[in-house]
This record gives structure tokens, C-alpha cells and sequence, in this order.
């Protein structure tokens, strides 16, 4: 294989090339530091009335289990919770599942997709799997759902595990392998070494889920130019359907960031110039066996269905999403929410047969148009047609001094009715998003 690396000069310089304790990456829009208690009577109206004509559902399924934490997550996990605490979760969140299937929005709407995220999905029994799902399916049939993605860490697979798995429906199975360094798995706080990366990958082959897909994150703690070369190569030996690869960051209540914060982190950490030549290395490599682009994150072999990402896809461009579990985020008819973020509060809501919600916001047309506007740049190209015919809005000419100042710094091209990434762009797209926001949003905190 013809090895191709991108010549630092092709990269744009960062403006600040360091990296610092924050979010970065953008997965919605109005920032969630904007949604309030105070708007949650917006979202009982979303769910008490019928869904926008033409819109699609999905289901997201939170399962908040690890074996560890790693010492880069900033997700609502658990590590300390028993067979018992987690049986009285799962039950708790099929019982909302049962709760919003009531709602009129919700009632009798067929699943696009089904997302099973985390957490680790995987963490969970055969029993316990096979049990939720029994009454989730009972309250919101998934029979003609086009993907059914499920989250694994290697090491809390079994070949029975896997037969359940794929026995559930699941067309689409997510891998989070990181790195195959044993060292940098280890000090990063990964559960899992390249040994149960090995032992499960043949298991895998054998019940023929349709797509396989493998998360990468560059520039984990310890990283150099060898070892991420190494974790490349051995990704391609794998020739998984899809590659996905993040550049590590770190959100404010992350282990590393409070190590940072409190002055006691004392190990190398690559910056965003490093960071982004990995990820462009990666790509290149990729691209050379054959895969293509299928977002900023994302490449894949080009084979038809197993090449989608469904999930993706529907909620960039606007489709209702319900979220459960504890701290999900939800997205129904223009109405973002999202369910508490403590353990016990969300247990005792489900309890007294209340939705565990926590904070919303409805958003203007504005807002709606610019949300799916960023996240669909992220996909890497972008045509202003359907913005035209779902929003009446040209989107070349309402945002033309951004794209103008973008394309000035190399960062896209617009040619006709596309706008298309350029390399650096595409490598750098979460840091180019904020130039899209409304002025009230530029200075609220992410999370």
C-alpha cells in the first residue's frame, strides 16, 4: 500500500495551537448551555401534539456502564453500580420508553433507527439485553428500523454476548478500539488491551453484522508518530467497513482536565497541529485502501448500505430523536430537552410515572435552519438547495460574509450551490463552527 501523508504546509496554522481544557466538538445547536428549566412547558406542548408532517423518529437507548472510566470521558457513566442497581435502571428506562409512547407526538410512529450508546451497551448481561428489549419493542417496534447501532468495548464481549447482540437486530456494530497500544490503553484509563481486541474480531467476521464499525481518537496521552502509524496499520489489516476517528479532546470535567486545572499533569500532550496531522495521516492512509469520505470524522469502504450511518445522517438533518436514560438529550418537532443528569433523580421520576426532564428549548426557524447548517458542514460538503426548499432561505447569501471569511482562510470553497471543505477545513470543522452562531450564543459554555 502507497503510503500518503499530507505535507504540513497544506494545513492551515492554528490560532491556538494549544491544547486546553474545553469542549470542542459541536453535536448541537443552540449550545446546551442555553436550554433552561423554564422552557421544559415548550416541550410538553411538543409532546402533547402531533409530529411535524414528514418527520422521521429515531430512538436513542443510554446505557451508562463501564468497567472503568477513561481518564478523557466527560459522558454520564458508572462504574460502581451492581447486578441489582443495574436491573433497576434498565427497568427504569424501558419504563420511560413506555411513558413517552404514550405522548401524541409519539404514539404509533414507526423507528427509523435505534442508536444503543453510552457507556458501554455491552457492559450489560445477555438477560438484561434480551429483557429490555422485549419491552422497549413491546412500546416502540423497531421491526422496520433501516440501523440498529450498539456500542462495544472489546473486553466486555462474549461470543454469546455477540449472538445477542445481533439476535436484538443490530445491523450496525461500533467497536471502541481507540488504539491498539497497550501502554497508551493503560494510561489513558481504557478497560480493555489488544488482546480482547484479537479475540473477539473473529466472532465478529462469523455472525456478519453489516457493518463494522471502529472508533479511533488521535492524540490520546502518550501518542507519537510510531505508535499511531502502528494503531493505522493495524486498523487497515482489520479492514473494518467504516473507520471513525476523533481528535481527542478535553471537556472540563474530564480526569485529565482536572489534572490540568490543578496543575499536577505532568505528561506529554499533543497539541491541535499534531492532533489534526494524525487524523489527515489516517485519512490518507485510508483513502489509499480504498475507503472514501464519509464525514469530517469518518471514512468507508463505498458498498452500498453498509457504508451509511443512518443515525448520522437523520439527526444532522433535523429528524426527531427521543433520548433515553439518564442525562440523554432529546430533539422533537423544533424542541431540544434533555432528562436529569443525577442517578437518584432520574430513578425516582421514572418511579412516580413522570418523564425525568430536566431542561428545553423551542427553537426559531433561525435557529432550526442553523443547527442542521452546521452539523450537515460536518459532513464535509454541503448543497444550498435543500435549505432553499425545507427552510425558503438561501443559504449562500444569508451567511455570505462567514463563508467569504472562511473561504479567505482556506478553510472551504463555494462553487455554485456547494460548499465544499477544504482539507484543512475538514480537519479543523468544530473550530469553524461558532462563526455561524447567533451573537447571544458565541460565549455560552457547550456543555
Amino acid at each position: 500500500m502507497t503510503t500518503t501523508v499530507t505535507e504540513p504546509s497544506t494545513i492551515q496554522p492554528e490560532t491556538n495551537p494549544k491544547s486546553e481544557v474545553g469542549s470542542v466538538f459541536v453535536s448541537n445547536y443552540p449550545p446546551f448551555g442555553a436550554w433552561r428549566a423554564e422552557n421544559l412547558p415548550a416541550v410538553q406542548a411538543a409532546l402533547d401534539a402531533p409530529p411535524l408532517p414528514g418527520a422521521t423518529l429515531g430512538l436513542y437507548l443510554h446505557i451508562p456502564f463501564c468497567r472503568k472510566r477513561c481518564k478523557f470521558c466527560y459522558f454520564r457513566v458508572y462504574t460502581d453500580k451492581n447486578a441489582d442497581d443495574i436491573g433497576t435502571y434498565l427497568d427504569a428506562l424501558a419504563a420511560e420508553v413506555e411513558l413517552y409512547a404514550q405522548r401524541p407526538a409519539l404514539s404509533g410512529r414507526p423507528l427509523d433507527f435505534v442508536y444503543f450508546g453510552g457507556g458501554t451497551p455491552s457492559y450489560i448481561g445477555v438477560r438484561q439485553l434480551e429483557a429490555l428489549v422485549s419491552r422497549v419493542q413491546a412500546a416502540m417496534p423497531w421491526t422496520g428500523a433501516r440501523e440498529i447501532t450498539f456500542e462495544c468495548e472489546p473486553g466486555t464481549l462474549t461470543r454469546s454476548k455477540l449472538e445477542a447482540i445481533r439476535g436484538i437486530g443490530v445491523t450496525r456494530l461500533s467497536l471502541g478500539i481507540e488504539n491498539f497500544d497497550d501502554d497508551i490503553l493503560r494510561e489513558n484509563g481504557r478497560a480493555h488491551v489488544s488482546t480482547e481486541i484479537y479475540r473477539v474480531l473473529p466472532w465478529i467476521q462469523e455472525l456478519a453484522f453489516d457493518q463494522l464499525n471502529i472508533d479511533l481518537i488521535a492524540g490520546m496521552v502518550g501518542e507519537t508518530w510510531e505508535t499511531w502509524r502502528e494503531t493505522v496499520k493495524k486498523t487497515l489489516e482489520i479492514e473494518p467497513d467504516s473507520v471513525t476517528i476523533y481528535q481527542m479532546e478535553l471537556p472540563y470535567n474530564t480526569v485529565y482536565s482536572q489534572d490540568l486545572l490543578g496543575g499536577t499533569f505532568d505528561r506529554p500532550l499533543a497539541d491541535w497541529p499534531t492532533k489534526r496531522a494524525w487524523h489527515d495521516y489516517a485519512f490518507a492512509e485510508l483513502a489509499a485502501a480504498g475507503y472514501v469520505l464519509s464525514s469530517a470524522y469518518t471514512m468507508v469502504k463505498p458498498k452500498g448500505s453498509s457504508s451509511s450511518f443512518v443515525y448520522r445522517d437523520a439527526v444532522w438533518h433535523g429528524s426527531d430523536m427521543l433520548g433515553a436514560g439518564v442525562a440523554s438529550f432529546s430533539h422533537l418537532s423544533g424542541v431540544h430537552f434533555q432528562n436529569v443528569a443525577q442517578w437518584g433523580e432520574y430513578l425516582d421520576a421514572i418511579a412516580a410515572g413522570r418523564l425525568p426532564l430536566s431542561r428545553g428549548l423551542a427553537l426559531t426557524g433561525r435557529e432550526r435552519l442553523t443547527r442542521e447548517l452546521i452539523l450537515q458542514l460536518k459532513l464535509g460538503t454541503l448543497s444550498a438547495a435543500p435549505f432553499r426548499e425545507k427552510f425558503g432561505v438561501d443559504v449562500r447569501s444569508e451567511f455570505a460574509p462567514v463563508w467569504r471569511s472562511l473561504e479567505e482562510e482556506g478553510m472551504l470553497r463555494v462553487e455554485g450551490d456547494t460548499v465544499e471543505l477544504t482539507r484543512s477545513g475538514l480537519l479543523q470543522v468544530d473550530r469553524l463552527l461558532s462563526s455561524f452562531y447567533d451573537d447571544r450564543y458565541r460565549s455560552a459554555r457547550y456543555t
